[in-house]
């Protein structure tokens, strides 16, 4: 923002003019593991705690009052402004709030102090650092190759639009209210996803114990459903092929978890392997076959099954699946899906498994051992058309939540850049011009600083202890 498009009575300034000649903008402290101490009583704030405007309070790393006063820590006081100056995201801000007992920051974060008779409030300065001039400028400042940095001293030189202070207090307290509404709504939206889980878990739960079909089952004059072990619906199964290349044969697709996400096919890193002619009648996959995932380092994804679409290409199965070949004039892999990854199946799976160095496994015969309530298969068309129903509304509505979020998100931003511009405080200047020129214009403050500051300089310096407590 140039100097001829600032609201009248702002005025530019980098950061460290800004302050109060009793302020500090400092690195935080360089606390290797050895000078910590689980028992201590001085808390150690960590990247974890910076949130992008709030304080989250997770880290729980300490260290003793004798281990911050050796290494000459600088203890935290509330209200100091915290800058992570590391992803994610790079250069969020937020104002320390006090933790109950004494404080001191890790290096990678850093401390602003405005001080007493600033020029610039701390709210102010965490809201202008979370803005997105600010955000894309430390963006652009950045160093490193595999994380990114911000230096304290490319902080330091950043020039910010300065309001005078009692237009401070007047944009804080309409970003407070703002952004406050719309952490309410983002909260709101934020629990969706959950009540959408619940909701599919809930259709599922219908689905397979057949109240979802259950006045259907009525009209169409069906019976109840039988219990039947998996392995009285199967034609044939098998482990997929354990060898990871081939001399002879077609180059054919070879499945491995890679190639899913969240049950989906994805496209673009398989991997082949010749097989001979034997080998590929005996792995090939057919359109409807089940892969379950025989092997994989988590408890939530071993036993897993999988409904496969065939493909144009001949693919074949790695041995982390077994591959269920089903009688589909018994029953639909739909609806098999249903009943083997949610509810009483899932269970019954996932207690099947055995582990072995990080590895859960489980075989076929646990597989085969699983209870299916099996209705007709008029009906089983009926659940999967229903279910689809249902779970496209869900997808629906799930859609519409990201996109509201999206929304709110992008608002935040705007609203954050509206106040940068003092598109906010229009008609408050208008309505208040002795409040924002002559000694209280931003000017005006930030000649009191420079003034203070030149008078700091030509006093003696006085020694300083150790401590650089609060």
């Amino acid at each position: 923002m140039s100097e001829a498009k600032l609201p009248e009575g702002w005025a530019l300034s980098i950061l460290s003019k800004t302050i109060s000649a009793n302020g500090l903008i400092s690195d935080g402290d360089w606390v290797e593991s050895k000078d910590q101490d689980p028992n201590g009583s001085v808390r150690l704030i960590q990247l974890a705690d910076i949130g992008d405007g709030d304080f989250r309070n997770k880290s729980q790393r300490f260290m003793t009052p004798e281990s911050a006063n050796a290494l000459n820590c600088t203890f935290l006081k509330s209200g100091d402004v915290l800058i992570a100056r590391m992803p994610e995201p790079l250069g969020r801000a937020c104002l320390f709030p006090s933790v109950g007992q004494e404080a001191v920051t890790v290096v990678d974060i850093c401390l602003i102090r405005t001080g007493e008779k600033a020029a610039i409030s701390n709210k102010i300065l965490t809201y202008w650092i979370n803005s997105p001039v600010i955000r894309n400028l430390i963006a652009a400042n950045a160093s490193g190759t595999t994380r990114k940095r911000i230096t304290r001293k490319k902080l330091e030189q950043f020039e910010l639009p300065l309001p005078p202070l009692a237009e401070q207090k007047v944009i804080a307290d309409k970003l407070d209210t703002l952004l406050a509404q719309l952490e309410t709504t983002k909260a709101r939206l934020d629990r969706i996803p959950q009540i959408l889980k619940t909701f599919r878990q809930s259709v599922l739960a219908a689905a397979v114990s057949g109240k979802l079909t259950e006045e259907w089952r009525k009209v169409e004059s069906y019976l109840n459903w039988n219990v039947i072990k998996l392995e009285k619906l199967i034609m044939a199964s098998a482990n997929g092929l354990s060898k990871r290349s081939g001399k002879d044969g077609e180059e054919t697709t070879i499945l491995r978890l890679a190639d899913f996400k969240d049950a989906v096919r994805v496209y673009g890193n398989e991997r082949t392997i010749k097989l001979n002619a034997k080998e590929v009648d005996k792995y090939s996959l057919a359109n409807g076959d089940i892969l379950v995932i025989r092997v994989n380092g988590s408890i939530d994804l071993a036993g897993k099954f999988i409904r496969y679409e065939k493909n144009e290409e001949i693919e074949g199965f790695c041995d982390h699946f077994i591959r269920l070949r089903l009688n589909q004039e018994k029953i639909l892999p739909e609806y098999l899906i249903y009943v083997s990854n949610e509810g009483a199946g899932r269970q019954y799976l996932k207690s099947s498994l055995s582990t072995s160095a990080g590895q859960n496994t489980i075989n076929q015969t646990s597989v085969k051992g699983l209870d299916v309530p099996l209705p007709p298969l008029k009906e089983q068309t009926e659940i999967v058309r229903r279910v689809e129903e249902l779970f496209a509304f869900a997808d629906n509505i799930e859609q519409k939540t990201n996109a509201a979020l999206e929304r709110v998100n992008n608002l935040t931003q705007s609203i954050l850049a509206k106040a940068f511009r003092g598109e906010l405080t229009a008609y408050w200047r208008a309505a208040n011009p002795e409040l924002i020129s002559g000694d209280n214009s931003a000017e005006a403050l930030l000649g009191k600083i420079k003034a203070e500051r030149d008078t700091l300089k030509k006093q003696p310096k006085k020694k300083t202890a150790a401590r650089k407590k609060a």
